[in-house]
């Protein structure tokens, strides 16, 4: 079998705001092509360690490799850089609502590339179809359903062909077909264009659904204490916190 390559490599990252530490002792790997699962309950720190990761919190002690860069050690054009080849869909999907889905999804290219407007269109209609939404370029967000809005965000998060997209609890808010048809979706575009993914979640249904890794965040421990496949984790873990999570979810 071939070993996987880290994409991103976390070294002994320790979260806090100001005295108060969050997590400590980090480390794993977010291989190429995972579909990462940050996962733990409230209060945890994973929507914290996201924010390390795509540059907006640095973090107290501790490195995060893109490859071979040490990210928070380089410079502000390199992170810069690095950055620009990330996507990331917010929890709400973060859409302008004075903004068409086209005018949203347009925005990303109009800000960092040179493509005329012709191509521009021609990139958000490609964009838009490939979460499901071809035809609804001229709607507004308040004129769709939420699942909608979050696939739409996942499409602006998409704009720039990135390496890697981050998913800050996509399926907050929607109901359970909702949720599966974008956990659906999250899959297809794993599968269809190989991009590494990092899911931010506490939802046992979607974790089992896509999760090829994952990373669990003790909150009472203040540290790791399982990384790897969540189903093997549950199949295999001994320790009682990670148990119950893995099978109650958020009444863990």
């Amino acid at each position: 079998m071939t070993e996987k390559e880290p994409h991103i490599s976390i070294r002994n990252l320790t979260m806090a705001y100001g005295d108060f530490v969050v997590m400590q002792d980090l480390t794993f790997n977010i291989n190429r092509a995972d579909i990462f699962i940050i996962m733990g309950g409230s209060g945890c720190g994973k929507s914290t360690l996201m924010n390390i990761l795509i540059g907006l919190k640095v973090p107290t002690k501790g490195k995060v490799l893109y490859g071979e860069v040490d990210f928070w050690g380089a410079d502000p054009q390199t992170r810069e850089r690095i950055i620009r080849r990330s996507g990331v869909m917010y929890q709400s999907g973060a859409l302008w609502s004075s903004m068409t889905l086209a005018e949203n999804v347009s925005l990303p290219l109009e800000t960092y590339t040179d493509l005329t407007a012709t191509q521009i269109r021609k990139v958000v209609g490609l964009k838009l179809a490939l979460v499901g939404l071809a035809g609804f370029e001229e709607f507004y967000p308040a004129e769709i359903s939420g699942g909608m809005q979050k696939r739409a965000g996942i499409a602006r998060a998409m704009a720039l062909d990135p390496e890697i997209l981050f998913f800050d609890e996509p399926s907050a808010g929607l109901d359970p077909v909702s949720a599966r048809r974008l956990d659906d979706l999250i899959l297809e575009l794993n599968d269809s264009l190989g991009t590494t993914m990092v899911v931010v979640t506490h939802e046992l249904a979607s974790i089992f659904a896509i999760g090829s890794n994952s990373v669990f965040l003790d909150a009472s421990k203040r540290t790791m204490t399982a990384t790897g496949n969540p189903k093997k984790l549950l199949a295999e873990t001994q320790d009682l916190t990670l148990r119950l999570f893995l099978t109650r979810g958020e009444k863990s």
